[in-house]
């Protein structure tokens, strides 16, 4: 049953990214170009994701359990470091570039060419290589 929510969530997901037009290079290019000619469509579909967003929140507070079981994710860590820093800089970097975040990013790969299994691909390979290198920079900064 679990299995059949996700796939479906994630169908809900995909569909929502593709006719909003998040997985539109272009269109999400033109929303990061706030200098030149912004696009300014995607805000309209950031404060929509919002509003579900807040009730499903609202939702989870009235329960001990989620509905298919199993137990809520502690809540992340408020604290502001240089991992978040890092982490946050490099994902609007990426986004800015090639106008693709990972969900996106997977929701175009059956029509977006090449350049978004490049991008898929490269991504994979920075979720790979990210903890590896967290590791050594964490023993580099205690060492130093």
């Amino acid at each position: 049953m679990r299995a059949l929510f996700a796939f479906v969530a994630g169908g809900l997901f995909g569909a929502g990214l593709f006719i909003s037009g998040m997985t539109d290079t272009a269109k999400v290019q033109g929303w990061l170009d706030v200098f030149g000619t912004w696009d300014p469509t995607l805000a309209f579909v950031m404060g929509g994701a919002m509003i579900p967003m807040a009730i499903a929140w609202t939702l989870r507070q009235r329960r001990d359990t989620p509905v298919l079981g199993g137990t809520f994710p502690p809540p992340a860590p408020r604290e502001i470091d240089r991992k978040l820093i890092a982490g946050s800089v490099m994902f609007g970097a990426g986004w800015g570039l090639a106008g693709l975040c990972p969900g996106p990013s997977l929701a175009s790969l059956s029509y977006g060419g090449v350049g978004h299994w490049v991008f898929f691909a490269a991504m994979l390979a920075g979720m790979a290589i990210a903890p590896r290198l967290s590791l050594r920079l964490d023993r580099f900064v205690r060492a130093t």
